[in-house]
């Protein structure tokens, strides 16, 4: 089933007022503490897993399309329409009481992101894009991203351990933060990828590079970047897809210089050693 600019447009609209009920108990909810141990030190609270039930039952009723959550599973990514959600992104900054935190869902056409909306109750930012349409901020069109350089910018990127030998070794991490450091000193740490992605498209960050590969951290703020411009790849360069395990994001000048820089830096595996 094909999808006309009127179908999404009135998904979009179905699926905002779901988040607008959900960031109630988003925001009654703040500094819940951990309820589910998952891997390495992550955790959930039962506000995520409240939330992530509330929005399931509210979008799979309003639209019939499935849904594949971060605590639920659910429908499979690759279906030819599934919604993909986080019921809060940047967990514990939730916790914690931080107010940079967010819902973040996207809407999935045959593996590509047709549709974002990414929810900040706490700073009353929502972010919504349609593919081939302009970024939204509350209800507010947005001017595409201007070409702006590195070292006038603010770059976000993941928390870390140096010691971790995942996928990315801390230690390449703190590689490529040095080099970044060479042209950009305005490096930020948020603690929470989606959030750094609606900046990014918003242009309040230049740029922001993600470690993780998990699609409902990235799925909604790639969908963003997109319709303001901007571009999404992993740190290899190759286009981002609903397989790829990192992200680097930005307006075309800054993404440049980014993929610029990472590939200065060298092979991951050259810093398993």
């Amino acid at each position: 089933m094909a999808l006309d600019d009127a179908d999404l447009e009135a998904l979009v609209s179905q699926a905002a007022k779901i988040l607008d009920a959900a960031s109630v108990r988003f925001v009654e909810g703040h500094r819940a503490d951990s309820a589910v141990p998952k891997q390495g030190n992550d955790f959930a609270t039962e506000v995520d897993l409240a939330i992530e039930r509330q929005v399931v039952e509210a979008l799979t009723g309003a639209t019939g399309i499935g849904v594949h959550g971060e605590e639920f599973g659910g429908a499979d990514v690759t279906s030819p329409l599934v919604w993909v959600l986080d019921p809060i992104d940047g967990t514990f900054n939730y916790a914690a009481g931080l107010p940079l935190a967010a819902i973040l869902l996207a809407l999935l056409q045959d593996g590509e992101p047709v549709a974002g909306l990414t929810w900040m109750p706490f700073t009353d930012q929502r972010f919504t894009a349609i593919a081939g349409k302009p970024l939204y901020l509350n209800g507010v069109e947005q001017p595409r991203l201007s070409d702006a350089g590195l070292a006038d910018c603010v770059v976000g990127t993941g928390t870390f351990n140096v010691d971790s030998r995942g996928r990315f070794p801390g230690r390449y991490r703190v590689a490529l933060l040095e080099a970044l450091s060479r042209r950009c000193n305005r490096i930020r740490m948020h603690g929470a990828t989606g959030v750094d992605l609606a900046y990014t498209a918003a242009g309040i960050l230049g740029g922001a590079i993600s470690f993780g590969h998990h699609i409902w951290d990235h799925a909604a703020g790639v969908a963003l970047i997109r319709s303001a411009g901007g571009v999404v790849t992993d740190l290899a360069g190759a286009d981002w897809t609903i397989h790829s395990q990192s992200v680097l994001a930005g307006n075309p000048g800054v993404h440049a210089e980014l993929l610029e820089i990472v590939q200065s830096v060298g092979d991951p595996e050259d810093y398993r050693r």
